[in-house]
């Protein structure tokens, strides 16, 4: 495997953003060298049949980072820049979020690089099963715990749930979290993600002594995590501004309809054809007056290069590393609070953990029960990190990467080396 084969901008700022951390910690130079590497690392091929009638060879990863503190855990997602390094980033960074909040998990991804939107029914069923046969012995629910990310959805879980199930001959709902509720998903799954990110939100505002009511906000991308920030956000009283997705961005000072959005992102599978507010670009977008930024879209948004221009208060990192360390000092210069990726996006992890553990007891909680639940850990986890923040005169991101790597690091410590 080539060394080219790893390197991206994601992998690239996981790397510098644990050897940061780690420094700070002092961490034991062995256990250090240990984590900066993948447990597993899978490339596969995907041979998917074409409604043309053509075999077209897909490429599949499956990246498995530390499993110190139980399972793996991570999504799968479908994207057409998916790269090992990707997935190498954004398994590592599932690591720390797990263990963050405290969960019995650790850190994986998976993908597979496709579009999607190109693809038939027919054909994203086909490329699903096929994907998950090659990873299949590697996966299970004491083992590695797929779930949807970019690009895939409650459907894909279940073609993969059932793909998983007809190899071992019974059902097993537990081997993927995010399914649909009838087949042994969770209330609340779907809308965990962003509904967590407005849960930091919320108490960031608190502590900036903000009211929440009559702020702006700006959230960059559309998908499953942007769409139910917007939407949230709304109903405590946040006049939206802006929005985008792939095909572009919205905007409207005295606030764009969201309710209206929704409906064309619904219909449209996307923003496409929208006629409400005034088009610019995402990275316009980025830049807008507000007072709480969302980028809620693909890593390395927000850069040195336009950090310096972002006009917001508070920055909640929806996606998986969208701002890389250059712009983390700038944006310190600015007083701009972030609330960074590892504790922002947690919800969905946290929920898919309250889902596999729903199904491994065949008991199942309201989804009253589980935001309830949700909240309870992501404020515990925020508190956790602010005050420490405080405490040490350290940005809320490194905090937050220091407290999931020591845990991690403890944790093997404890078990020791198996060489």
């Amino acid at each position: 495997m080539s060394r080219d084969e790893w390197q991206c901008p994601a992998s690239e700022l996981a790397m510098k953003q644990f050897d940061v951390a780690s420094a700070k910690l002092n961490l034991d130079p062995n256990v250090a060298a240990r984590l900066r590497r993948p447990g597993r690392a899978m490339i596969v091929s995907v041979p998917t049949r074409m409604d043309d009638g053509r075999v077209h060879v897909f490429t599949g990863y499956r990246v498995q980072h530390n499993d110190v503190l139980g399972p793996f855990k991570g999504g799968v997602r479908y994207h057409p820049e998916v790269s090992l390094g990707e997935v190498s980033a954004l398994a590592m960074w599932m690591t720390w979020k797990c263990s963050l909040v405290g969960l019995p998990l650790g850190g994986a991804k998976g993908g597979v690089a496709c579009d999607p939107a190109e693809l038939s029914r027919n054909e994203l069923q086909s490329l699903t099963r096929r994907y998950t046969a090659e990873i299949l012995n590697f996966i299970g629910p004491e083992v590695d715990v797929p779930a949807p990310d970019m690009g895939t959805n409650e459907q894909v879980m279940a073609w993969i749930m059932d793909t998983y199930s007809q190899h071992k001959g019974h059902a097993v709902p537990e081997v993927v979290t995010g399914k649909p509720v009838a087949i042994g998903g969770t209330h609340g799954r779907r809308e965990a993600t962003g509904r967590g990110v407005v849960y930091m939100i919320t108490e960031a505002a608190n502590y900036l002594g903000i009211g929440i009511t009559g702020c702006t906000a700006v959230v960059q991308g559309f998908g499953n995590v942007g769409s139910v920030v917007t939407q949230e956000l709304a109903r405590l009283g946040v006049t939206v501004i802006g929005v985008s997705d792939r095909t572009g961005g919205y905007f409207d000072a005295k606030g764009l309809p969201v309710e209206k959005l929704l409906e064309v992102a619904d219909k449209n599978h996307s923003l496409e054809g929208c006629t409400y507010g005034e088009m610019i670009t995402n990275e316009e977008l980025l830049e807008l007056k507000c007072d709480i930024l969302v980028p809620a879209a693909l890593e390395m948004q927000i850069t040195e290069e336009n950090a310096g221009r972002l006009q917001c208060r508070i920055l909640a990192e929806g996606a998986n590393g969208p701002t890389d360390l250059d712009a983390d000092s700038i944006l310190a210069q600015k007083n701009v609070f972030v609330i960074p990726d590892i504790l922002a996006n947690a919800g969905g992890v946290v929920v898919s953990y309250f889902e596999w553990v729903q199904d491994l007891q065949n008991f199942f909680w309201t989804e009253d029960e589980v935001n309830k639940k949700l909240r309870d850990i992501l404020t515990k986890a925020f508190h956790e990190v602010l005050n420490l923040s405080l405490k040490e005169d350290v940005g809320m991101r490194s905090v937050a990467l220091m407290i999931g790597i020591k845990r991690v690091a403890t944790a093997m410590l404890w078990r020791s080396l198996y060489a």
